[in-house]
């Protein structure tokens, strides 16, 4: 007689369940199976648990409420970590310094840009570097002109699926509208519609290792860490002197319309482009 531990065990990767039910939503993940589809943006799901609890972004249905303040949530894990808030719990410690998250994202974040900030990938044109392979492949398309992504009802071409998409979505008509439950603007990526969503509610998941701030974008907690290095990466195209952050650069030369700057990197000192004159520089 089999335990359930040998009896419902993944071929793919060895794991064990408790029934074949599990086992089988479990395998959907090694074969790619999504067969629970949103009948409103057509996202697709390996469990229906999933679609349920992603549908609650389109209802704006928010059935988990904190009983410590007015704060309600879409899902019960937010609420989980909207509690640490008040209790002060941070479970999420880093295993090379001292510090401790409220959220994994924020410990995966700190390892990211504190302990594993490795980009091994570099443009050959300019120098900037890139963490992995498909990132320099699209930066390289700033270089080459490439334009491989084509759309099907005219002739316009794109660098990036990206950039495709939103035109077939204004340009054609041609797929689904994201919409903000809250204030009712619409996204054409649910990227940015998450990054939308993330600013009404207040919840800022990068965190600087530096300092108690945090910010809605990975971007923006990039343009703030500049604040805490002694690199001054910016440098005006005209005068060659070099600021720590853009719009110095732009202070510097309010006189001139056509001022443009660019910016080196942080392992040669390199630069990386001119903004408004669209140039490269070594």
């Amino acid at each position: 007689m089999y335990g359930h531990s040998s009896r419902y065990k993944c071929t793919e990767c060895g794991k064990c369940f408790q029934d074949k039910r599990a086992l089988n939503a479990h395998q959907r993940i090694h074969y790619g199976e999504k067969p629970f589809e949103c009948s409103i943006c057509s996202k697709c799901f390996t469990q229906s648990a999933n679609l349920v609890s992603h549908s609650r972004i389109h209802s704006g249905e928010k059935p988990y409420k904190c009983h410590e303040c007015d704060k309600a949530f879409s899902q019960s894990q937010d609420l989980t970590t909207h509690m640490r808030v008040h209790t002060g719990d941070k479970p999420y410690k880093c295993s090379l310094c001292n510090k401790s998250f409220t959220r994994s994202s924020h410990l995966r974040s700190h390892t990211r840009h504190v302990h594993m900030n490795r980009r091994p990938y570099d443009c050959r044109y300019c120098g900037k570097l890139f963490k992995s392979s498909h990132d320099l492949k699209r930066h390289v398309y700033i270089h080459t002109g490439a334009k491989p992504y084509s759309c099907r009802h005219c002739s316009d071409r794109f660098t990036g699926q990206y950039q495709l998409k939103t035109h077939l979505l204004k340009s054609h008509n041609e797929g689904t509208w994201l919409t903000c439950n809250i204030c009712q603007k619409k996204f054409s990526h649910s990227g940015n519609l998450k990054t939308h969503i993330r600013r009404h509610e207040g919840v800022k998941p990068y965190v600087c290792s530096e300092c108690p701030m945090s910010f809605y974008t990975a971007r923006e907690l990039r343009s703030h860490q500049f604040r805490h290095l002694d690199v001054k990466h910016f440098c005006c195209g005209f005068c060659g002197k070099y600021f720590k952050q853009k719009h110095y650069v732009d202070d510097d030369d309010d006189d001139d319309d056509d001022a443009f700057y660019y910016r080196r990197s942080d392992a040669d000192g390199i630069a990386d482009y001119c903004d408004n004159q669209g140039g490269h520089f070594r």
